[in-house]
């Protein structure tokens, strides 16, 4: 069973998550049988390692990290490989796939652009 974490920065303002929070419930809305959450580099819970091992306990075999950040900054290029390096060390054989950070997607910056030209909006 596949379980995909929805990874941000994080904030200490909590209505911060919702569009995150909104990311993972639509995962799960769109691909019945996915378990999905929400984990944060920091300033929120979960973290990374905590959703894993909740996404674990629940039944996923495999896990995606999507990364909801729009740049490749140090967070995308270097902290988070190494979390995910430490989430392989601890859940031997299971398959993590690291996915490109959101910003690297062709079809959500076409989304974006069609958004920023949309009449009336």
């Amino acid at each position: 069973m596949l379980g995909v974490i929805v990874f941000a920065h994080g904030s200490r303002d909590p209505q911060w998550r919702a569009p995150v929070d909104a990311v993972a419930r639509r995962v799960a809305e769109r691909a019945p049988g996915t378990l999905a959450c929400t984990a944060y580099l920091e300033l929120t819970e979960p973290d990374l390692p905590t959703a894993a091992r909740e996404l674990v306990r629940a039944g996923a075999t495999r896990l995606r990290v999507l990364p909801l950040f729009f740049g490749m900054g140090k967070h995308a290029r270097e902290d988070l490989p190494r979390l995910v390096d430490d989430l392989r060390r601890d859940h031997p054989g299971m398959a993590i796939e690291l996915m490109p950070t959101a910003g690297e997607d062709p079809q959500l910056i076409d989304l974006l652009a069609t958004q920023a030209l949309k009449e009336g909006a």
